[in-house]
């Protein structure tokens, strides 16, 4: 370590697992994002690669420095949890200080470079990572060097993950095992540490708070998953660290379905605001209700700072119940998509 003012960045969480903070504290990103070397000595395993801040390159070094076998590679692997861009923006820097670390110590030895991992985005598949704006991966691929990471078999720059794959390290001891965990993103995953019977849930679950989602019904199933997979096992070893990570999945998994009733309660309650008079009375059953009409009803309480983002969530929900057949989308779009319950009221969705 090189002073004291890096080691609040850099957490021995385990023999096996270290925690580096990507330098970016914020709003979406609490502390900054969380990054991981994974391994008693080097070569290790990283995963995610922060946001590319400069400031974090040091700190990433310093937790690097002094390897077990300088003969070694510092990273043989990077896995990236998904394409968010405060987990990939940090790739190529990250695989350039690697590179410099090796020739610092093994001048004109042949470089081995890491392989980069992530679950494949399919084509096809919606989801934020179709807009080019926030999905800055393509871009910062097409400016990797080639002598900075080892291809695929295929020639692609990323190994493609896949669900339940087992990781290795380079004894051939098992590392990680891979969870595909969709609805944060399409392509996010949870990674389970073999070493320390703990699993890794990137941004699908946050240490506080709420973490966003783009498919609630995915993101819900991937809560479900991951609670099952941390339960006790038939030995009565517990895969997850503590009863604190299963009863966060829990809270989280609660509070999506206590807001999915309160939508529904909305839904079932009469009303023709913002309708006119003809189409109020043309519809049969339940009342129209706009995406704004149902916040403007559950976020009474909160400052109306809060409640623009909110929509985002609640139209989520009403995304899922229509996907479930328990709502229907008769018109509008954004805020002002109107919707209609289907179900009687004393129906509830099976989740």
């Amino acid at each position: 370590m090189e002073n004291r003012e890096q080691l609040k960045d850099i957490t021995r969480l385990s023999e096996s697992v270290v925690r580096v903070l990507g330098q970016n504290p914020g709003q979406f990103t609490l502390q900054g994002t969380n990054t991981y070397i994974i391994g008693s000595q080097n070569p290790y395993i990283l995963i995610d690669t922060a946001e590319g801040l400069d400031s974090y390159i040091p700190i990433l070094k310093s937790a690097l420095e002094s390897p077990s076998n300088p003969d070694q590679v510092d990273v043989s692997d990077i896995i990236i949890s998904h394409w968010h861009h405060d987990h990939v923006g940090g790739i190529p820097s990250v695989l350039k200080l690697l590179k410099d670390l090796w020739e610092g110590r093994n001048a004109g030895k042949p470089y081995t470079p890491p392989r980069l991992h992530k679950y494949p985005l399919h084509d096809g598949v919606d989801g934020g990572h179709t807009n080019s704006e926030w999905n800055k991966l393509p871009r910062l691929a097409e400016q990797l060097s080639k002598a900075t990471y080892t291809p695929s078999l295929t020639g692609h720059i990323f190994h493609d993950l896949f669900d339940s794959q087992v990781i290795q390290d380079h004894n051939g001891s098992p590392v990680l095992r891979v969870l595909y965990t969709p609805g944060h993103t399409v392509d996010s995953i949870a990674l389970y540490v073999y070493p320390d019977s703990t699993l890794y849930t990137a941004d699908t679950v946050l240490g506080h708070g709420t973490a966003v989602f783009e498919d609630l019904a995915a993101y819900l199933t991937s809560l479900k998953r991951m609670l099952q997979f941390g339960t006790p096992s038939a030995s009565g070893r517990r895969r997850l660290l503590n009863s604190k990570g299963r009863e966060l999945l829990s809270t989280y998994i609660e509070h999506r379905l206590e807001r999915e009733a309160q939508v529904i309660g909305v839904l079932r309650t009469p009303t023709t605001a913002n309708l006119s008079e003809n189409e109020a009375n043309s519809e049969k059953g339940f009342s129209l209700w706009t995406t704004w009409d149902i916040v403007e009803t559950l976020y009474k309480g909160y400052p109306e700072s809060l409640w623009l983002p909110a929509a985002r969530g609640v139209d989520l929900h009403l995304k899922k119940l229509e996907s479930e057949g328990f709502a229907q989308h008769v018109g509008g779009e954004g805020k002002d998509a109107k919707w209609k319950l289907l179900v009687s009221p004393s129906a509830t969705p099976s989740l």
